[in-house]
This record gives C-alpha cells, sequence and structure tokens, in this order.
C-alpha cells in the first residue's frame, strides 16, 4: 500500500484504497464517450509463443471501455502474420496488426526513406513509432496507452490506473507514466533503473548543480518502465528514439513539448515482473549493458542541448562519482531487501554497478566522438509536412493486410 507522499516536480497518483477494478472501469466507460481510449502493443512474433502474451489476452478481453486495440508485429512471415490474425481474433475490441515486415508497409516504409525520415534501426522504437502513426491517422483513441507484450503479472486493473489519469475529462494530464514495485520470486529487481539511473542522476545533480531536467527525471520513481498513456495530440510532435533509450527519450520529449503540471505518474501494480534480460559483457553490445548505454547517451545529449558542456575530463568525474554514490545505494537496497524478506546478491550488484560504470565512459566518449548524432525517428508532424498523404497510405495498408 502506497503511501500520499509527493515529491519532485511530477505529480505522483498512488493507489491508497486498493479501489475495485469493475467501479475503476465503469468511470472508463462514461469517461470513453468523451475521450475514447486505444491501447498499443508492440510485440515481436516471437511473444506468441510465450505465456505472458496468452495472459494479458486474455486479460483484455474483458476490458470494456476501449475503443481500439493496435498491435505492432515485428519479426513475422506471412504465415506467421495469418496465424497471429487468429491469435488476437478472439478480442472483442476492433483490433488491428501492423504487419511491420509486410510488403505494403515495407514499401512505405521505403518511401520515407527517400525523404530520410525512415527509422534507422529495426526494434520497440520503431514498432513503437508506426504504431502511433497508426493511433493518429486512425483517430479512434484520444487517450492512448501503451504497454509490453512480455508481463507477466498483467491483470487488467494495471491498463485502468494508466488510464484513468489522460481519460478522465476533469483532470488536465496530457501525459502519465506507470510506476509499480520490481520484485519476484523472493528477489529485488530492476537493475538497470536502481543501479544505473537513480546514481546517475543524483551524480550529475552532484556535478552539474541544479537543473530543471534532471530533477524532472529523478521525480519518476520508475523512469524506465515501459507503460505510459497520453493524449493523442502529444504524438503528432512526440521524437521516438530509436535505441534503448526509449522511455528516458519520450520522458525527455514530454519535458520538452509540455508542462510538467501537465504530467504525472501511477502507481500501477504492488507487484511487477517481464521477461528479464542478461546483464550484457565487457563489450557493452548486448544486454543491460547495451541499455545503460544507450540510456546514458540519451541524457548526455538532452543535457547538451540545455546548455551543459562534457569533455574527457567531466566524463572521468562523472564516472567516479557514479561509482561511489551506486555503491551505497547498493547498501540502501541491500537493506531494504532484508526487512522484506528479499533475496540480494551484493557481488552480483557491484558486479553490475562495474559494467554501467563502464558504459557511461563510453556513452560520454561516443557523443563526444559524435556530437552531432540524430538518435531520434522524426516527429509524425514532419512526415505529414513533407508527405501529406502518408497517413492516409499508412490507414490503408493496415487495413488492406488485417482484411484479407
Amino acid at each position: 500500500m502506497a503511501d500520499f507522499y509527493q515529491n519532485g516536480i511530477v505529480t505522483t497518483l498512488h493507489n491508497l484504497t486498493d479501489r475495485s477494478t469493475e467501479e475503476l472501469e465503469q468511470e472508463l466507460i462514461s469517461f470513453s464517450k468523451i475521450r475514447p481510449m486505444s491501447l498499443v502493443l508492440p510485440s515481436l512474433y516471437s511473444e506468441l509463443e510465450r505465456p505472458a502474451l496468452a495472459k494479458i489476452i486474455e486479460e483484455l478481453a474483458k476490458v470494456p471501455y476501449l475503443s481500439e486495440i493496435i498491435i505492432g508485429l515485428d519479426q513475422a512471415t506471412a504465415e506467421q502474420f495469418e496465424h497471429a490474425q487468429q491469435y488476437f481474433g478472439d478480442l472483442p475490441q476492433h483490433v488491428r496488426i501492423l504487419w511491420n515486415d509486410g510488403p505494403r508497409l515495407r514499401a512505405l516504409d521505403g518511401q520515407l526513406n527517400e525523404h530520410n525520415l525512415s527509422p534507422r534501426e529495426p526494434g520497440k522504437g520503431r514498432n513503437v513509432w508506426y504504431c502511433f502513426g497508426y493511433a493518429l491517422a486512425s483517430g479512434k483513441g484520444k487517450a492512448i496507452a501503451l504497454h509490453d507484450c512480455d508481463i507477466t503479472t498483467y491483470s487488467r486493473d494495471m491498463l485502468a490506473r494508466l488510464l484513468y489519469p489522460v481519460a478522465n475529462p476533469l483532470f488536465n494530464y496530457e501525459f502519465c507514466k506507470g510506476f509499480y514495485a520490481r520484485y519476484a520470486d523472493g528477489k529485488l529487481n530492476g537493475r538497470v533503473a536502481r543501479l544505473l539511473v537513480t546514481p546517475l542522476l543524483k551524480a550529475l545533480k552532484k556535478i552539474e548543480g541544479y537543473d530543471d531536467y534532471l530533477d524532472y527525471l529523478d521525480s519518476f520513481r520508475y523512469s524506465l518502465a515501459g507503460e505510459f498513456s497520453m493524449q493523442s495530440d502529444v504524438l503528432n510532435d512526440l521524437r521516438i528514439p530509436s535505441d534503448w533509450g526509449l522511455e528516458i527519450g519520450v520522458l525527455s520529449e514530454i519535458y520538452r513539448n509540455h508542462s510538467t503540471r501537465r504530467i504525472c505518474q501511477v502507481d500501477i501494480a504492488d507487484v511487477y515482473d517481464h521477461k528479464h534480460q542478461d546483464l550484457g559483457n565487457e563489450g557493452l553490445d548486448g544486454g543491460l549493458a547495451k541499455m545503460a548505454t544507450d540510456i546514458t547517451k540519451a541524457v548526455i545529449r538532452k543535457l547538451a542541448t540545455q546548455g551543459h558542456e562534457f569533455s574527457p575530463g567531466k566524463l572521468r568525474t562523472l564516472k567516479a562519482t557514479y561509482y561511489r554514490m551506486a555503491l551505497d545505494f547498493i547498501e540502501n537496497y541491500q537493506a531494504d531487501a532484508l526487512i522484506n524478506g528479499l533475496r540480494l546478491d551484493r557481488h552480483a550488484e557491484e558486479k553490475a554497478v562495474e559494467l554501467f560504470a563502464k558504459a557511461i565512459m563510453s556513452a560520454g566518449e561516443t557523443f563526444l566522438e559524435r556530437p552531432a548524432e540524430t538518435p531520434f525517428i522524426p516527429s509524425w508532424n514532419r512526415v505529414q509536412s513533407a508527405i501529406p498523404e502518408f497517413m492516409e497510405k499508412l490507414y490503408e495498408a493496415v487495413e488492406a493486410d488485417n482484411c484479407r
């Protein structure tokens, strides 16, 4: 049970009374008459072969207020796309699957590439970007939610609490981020959030002094959560990062475009677990190490756009400050784990911190070598300016794929 404490510059909406899902859903049904709601699900085809997504679909089938479910499907052959249509076919809502590897969407991607507007890298960022484009083209949703397809502890009240702040017409929130506790099977999880993001932000604050952006990021209880919701108008100017910096990048874009008074975070689950990744290796080319590198690059780039200067000397100072703070945080987490009867492997935690410290240096060096690099996919406003008919073509292509 959460408390009512407000910290930082972003409003926190708690789960104080454990309100029933049915009661929340009745209100959301009434809100949907004014603000119809859509859900975006970015997915690899391989998720259809795992039990987590089956449970999610079972729960979503009970949701009575959604106008539309948009599924971004990656790495699927024609046969697999047909299977996906059957797999999601029992959902009672209006469902559309974006077959991202299909000939129609590939042709449209080629058209974008001619204007240097195509997403550079495959992955979740590209998937989400196309789903948002279709959501704008469809126009069926005024409040849009997104969550991953690998949540093993999913229940439909998570979606109800995630959408409520942007669906309620009495609220003025334009963007809402979900948060939750990260533990499962008697073990404290969330290593990148705990051991990279939190001490990194604290270290940057110590080195750079007060900064609104750093205070903003530090206000989120789980900044790496893949669950968020927003008003549909937000999608027009939103630039999606193409790498593992997606969640931090989206928060940075929201900060750039919107007042912090229109941004909130909401407690959506007492317990949350999903598919875990390996820590990675010294090469920083995979696993959590690659994620840590991309996240750090995203933060450094954002600070640079606000006038902060970075040099090799400052990067060394940042690494040293981060390392000391991260080790101190491990002691805090160990105490928190023990009082709650959870396990925490001190050796594994320190090993992660050592690798993350190397990732911070690598990210900083990459920025200094390539300061003009543009990691964001262009906004949909820019696409519509360059190719006015593109949204209509995207809508027609998805409809043609789904009406086979």
